[in-house]
């Protein structure tokens, strides 16, 4: 039949990592700016993709629980590009850490 579709989700070749970037964003209850970048970033390229549904469903939550709308997560990332940000410039984590050597020292 002309016009019908299969039911098959096509599923996007950077899946496993966005489903990671997606379940961290999902934890976050208040998005750094780099946050803010990934998910308009995602949110672009899953605009129109045929599949990976759950992913996209998620964005959906996680703009309602940072309570943005896509106009709003635009207007931010675009100002947070305009003043110089960076991918990368805001990590807080560090590789490896040195904190957890001070407790095991030796007496």
């Amino acid at each position: 039949m002309k016009g019908t579709h299969s039911k098959q989700e096509q599923s996007h070749p950077l899946y496993s990592t966005d489903r990671d970037l997606v379940d961290k964003l999902l934890a976050k209850k208040v998005p750094a700016d780099g946050d803010l970048v990934d998910l308009a970033r995602l949110l672009l390229r899953y605009e129109g993709f045929p599949g990976s549904l759950d992913i996209q469903s998620d964005m959906m939550k996680i703009l309602s629980l940072w309570g943005l709308t896509r106009e709003k997560l635009n207007l931010k990332t675009r100002k947070i590009w305009n003043e110089g940000y960076r991918p990368g410039s805001d990590v807080e984590e560090s590789v490896g850490s040195g904190f957890d050597t001070e407790d095991n020292e030796t007496v």
